[in-house]
């Protein structure tokens, strides 16, 4: 296998399935780090009855798409007239660049790679938006807004959590932001992985989407469901687009184990609910453990994945297959994302157990034998210094531009925390990416103590150096921890006619705690049903997907 790892990658945007590895190696595919699914669902009940009836699932025919449509509709308290069921959300994405993107669309990138990929293979112009190393990838609504407007761009889209950094934007903003293009031809919202996030109780905008004329969310199921193998999503908007996408899709384009999932959801609320507060709670203590490994920087993320910077010398499609062929672990390179480069890798949200396992590859991949380590020694005897991951962040922290940072510094300006672009347009304190080599310590574990007291919003001491100066304390609330950037203040923007635009003020929503206690099962419904037996109120349950 080790001779044909690397042609195994060669698959455009995305990585080679798990069943092309298995071929190839002989063997049970490896530890995924790469496909990001929720390992907590579904559970081992549920998994024992899809297996029981296997024989059924595979034999018949599904029922219809608009069946299974108005059982999921049913579930979330959606009007199914607003709903559209596809076999996957790139089947979605297919239908929605062929029928409502005429001929431009905006993304920020790096995103997910149909986003891209797929107006351009129709012929559309698409206007990329780069998202900024020194700003920890967080995106600016206000600039790209004007971004929008300056290139006339008729569609936009924006993907909250972005994947693959994991970058979240408060709901009020999103809405903000909608109102803001409201002459656009189309605005997307893709929502696929915010049922993972927990910086707000109630992020999603479906039930605003439907009251407004040219927006559309778009949810995933395989995604939240661990089921990336079964394919299914669907998208809300109004009557009007979400009917014209409907009228397009085949009769029978949801397969049979959609609908058996589907169907088999109002009885298994109690577990998928608490597999979300699994994941939330693994992806603290993966950021706190990746966040020990010397030179990594591990961005904040409100995903089910971590993004990590590579150290200086460290080339991540060395590192994937090296941890592929000598540790049997299965990561995502980001070097074919546009927008990234292969210094970033892409980590799912796994148990802990997995995560030991990933932390000592990496540590033997990067460090481990020097003569062999993917991060080169500053010179004959040394490893990799405190000295060389300051250099790395001078070199993040001014997008690959060192010379303006040393500037700062001769001017004495160093280490004073300067403004915030983005917080002046209501992106309050963006987040900082999480680095190792805190205090000058190669390898001493960072202060990460967020989970640990469960106070949320509460200040807990970080001592990496995120203002580039290694040894100087730097706080980092609670929120931070969990990939929030508080809440939006005072936006500005243009409207149509090119006049300043004022957002409006979101209203402060108490924050969730970190490690949420489990849910405890009902033998039947949703967590939360009301009494009357009429299933949950949209506003709860739109994030089943």
């Amino acid at each position: 296998m080790a001779d044909n790892v690397t042609s195994l990658f060669r698959t455009g945007a995305h990585s080679p399935s798990m069943a092309a590895l298995a071929r190839e190696s002989g063997e049970a595919g490896p530890v995924d780090f790469c496909i990001p699914c929720n390992p907590y669902f579904p559970s081992p009940r549920m998994m024992d009855e899809l297996t029981n009836r296997l024989r059924d699932i595979i034999t018949y025919y599904p029922s219809s798409a608009d069946t299974i449509t108005a059982e999921l509709c049913n579930l979330l308290q959606l009007p199914p007239q607003c709903v559209a069921m596809g076999n996957g959300s790139t089947e979605l994405i297919t239908w929605i660049d062929h029928l409502l993107v005429r001929e431009s669309l905006a993304i920020p990138v790096p995103t997910f790679g149909r986003w891209t990929d797929q107006p351009l293979e129709t012929g559309k112009r698409v206007d990329m938006f780069p998202l900024q190393e020194s700003n920890g990838f967080a995106l600016d609504p206000a600039q790209y807004i004007q971004f929008i407007r300056s290139r006339g761009t008729r569609a936009a889209v924006i993907c909250n959590p972005n994947n693959p950094d994991g970058g979240f934007v408060p709901k009020q903003t999103i809405l903000a932001f909608c109102d803001a293009l409201a002459d656009l031809d189309l605005i997307v919202i893709d929502e696929s992985f915010l049922e993972f996030a927990d910086a707000e109780n109630e992020p999603s905008i479906v039930e605003e989407a439907v009251m407004r004329p040219n927006v559309i969310v778009l949810r995933s199921l395989g995604k939240n469901f661990g089921l990336h193998g079964v394919r299914f999503g669907y998208m809300v908007a109004n009557p009007g687009l979400a009917g014209r996408i409907r009228s397009m899709l085949p009769k029978w384009n949801l397969n049979a184990f959609a609908e058996t999932v589907v169907f088999m959801l109002k009885d298994y609320g109690a577990e998928y609910v608490e597999s979300l507060h699994m994941v939330r709670r693994d992806r603290l203590d993966m950021a706190r453990q990746l966040s020990t490994l010397p030179g990594l920087t591990v961005y904040p993320s409100q995903g089910n994945f971590l993004f990590v910077r590579l150290p200086v010398g460290a080339e991540g499609t060395v590192v994937r297959d090296r941890l592929l062929t000598e540790h049997r672990i299965l990561v995502r390179e980001c070097g074919n994302k546009i927008g990234s480069s292969s210094r970033f890798l892409r980590l799912v949200v796994r148990p802990q157990v997995d995560v030991r396992r990933l932390v000592s590859g990496l540590e033997s991949v990067l460090y481990g034998n020097r003569r062999g380590a993917a991060v080169p020694e500053l010179s004959t005897g040394t490893s990799y210094s405190s000295g060389t991951a300051a250099v790395d962040r001078l070199v993040s922290s001014t997008s690959g531009q060192g010379y303006p940072g040393i500037a700062a510094a001769a001017n004495g300006m160093a280490g004073q925390p300067q403004p915030l672009t983005a917080a002046a347009n209501g992106m309050v304190a963006q987040p900082q990416p999480l680095t190792a080599a805190a205090n000058g310590m190669v390898g001493q574990p960072q202060q990460f103590t967020a989970p640990a007291n469960g106070m949320v919003g509460q200040p807990q001491q970080f001592t990496a150096a995120a203002n580039g100066i290694p040894g100087q304390p730097q706080p980092l609330t609670a929120a931070q921890t969990r990939g929030t950037t508080g809440m939006p203040g005072g936006l500005t923007a243009v409207n149509a006619q090119g006049q300043p635009q004022g957002f409006p003020q979101p209203q402060p929503q108490a924050m969730p705690q970190p490690v949420p206690q489990p849910v405890p099962q009902q033998a039947t419904g949703w967590p939360n049903t009301p009494p009357n037996g009429a299933g949950w109120p949209a506003a709860a349950v739109d994030r089943v997907g």
